[in-house]
């Protein structure tokens, strides 16, 4: 039997919508010291981490009205859910599925079928490698949906600069349909996402012509521009100089 390091019975949530995954996940983990809440689909879930601030999550990945992926950006969105280890399952064995699991915050991705010993082990490990801190006294309440929403939105979109999905793909990834997340991001930050992402890609270009020897092309690159002179156009119209002039400037100015 596996024991956490300070004998403390430990909390976790199996977020699943197949009854037969749920029922094999509860009989393995009722073995062990854990209490065990399950959900079936990612919104339950996500609703059931805010309540009930489990030490670690069991999140499928694949299941009806919002998938796990879309549950992960939530809860990393969040500061009252942040910080809980996500284990995610699933059973495609593609990369680029395991690879976006751990890019959107979880601690580890198991295939399925999974082998009961293995993914005990797993768990052991993370729920002790994983000391959570207190949460700070500002954070003490989680945030309110709509702004968990333009969290999770803001983040896909500053990790998906080079080639961000249309926006009613950006809204579906954090749960939600295009024109509300337009309405959120106008209540939030007082621009549409269109408008957001030309300013994001614009900070995100300042920040590289400043900070790093890249040439102008491969930043216009990285930031979702089709060539230099589209990105030369775009941030002469926000900053009123071209990156090149811009580069220039601070250059001097640290000399």
């Amino acid at each position: 039997m596996y024991l956490t390091s300070d004998a403390q019975v430990r909390n976790i949530l199996i977020v699943d919508d197949s009854a037969f995954e749920q029922r094999m996940l509860v009989d393995l983990l009722s073995e062990m010291p854990y209490r065990v809440s399950v959900a079936f689909n990612g919104e339950q879930g996500y609703q059931l981490a805010l309540s009930g601030q489990p030490d670690l999550i069991l999140l499928d990945v694949r299941m009806p009205n919002m998938d796990g992926y879309t549950c992960c950006r939530l809860l990393k969105a969040n500061p009252a859910t942040r910080d809980i280890p996500i284990i995610f399952l699933s059973g495609t064995e593609a990369v680029e599925d395991r690879i976006m699991g751990l890019q959107l915050g979880g601690v580890d991705f198991v295939s399925k079928p999974f082998t009961p010993g293995e993914l005990a082990a797993r768990i052991h490990v993370h729920l002790n490698l994983m000391k959570r801190p207190p949460v700070a006294a500002a954070e003490t309440g989680p945030l309110d949906t709509d702004s968990v929403i333009v969290n999770a939105a803001k983040r896909l979109i500053y990790d998906n600069l080079a080639a961000l999905p249309g926006l009613a793909e950006i809204a579906a990834s954090v749960g939600t349909y295009r024109e509300k997340l337009n309405q959120l991001f106008r209540t939030h930050t007082g621009m549409t996402v269109f408008a957001y992402i030309r300013e994001a890609r614009i900070q995100r270009g300042m920040h590289l012509l400043r900070d790093t020897d890249m040439d102008v092309q491969d930043i216009a690159l990285l930031l979702g521009f089709a060539n230099a002179g589209n990105f030369a156009t775009a941030f002469r119209e926000r900053m009123g100089t071209t990156p090149s002039s811009y580069r220039t400037s601070i250059i001097k100015t640290c000399d």
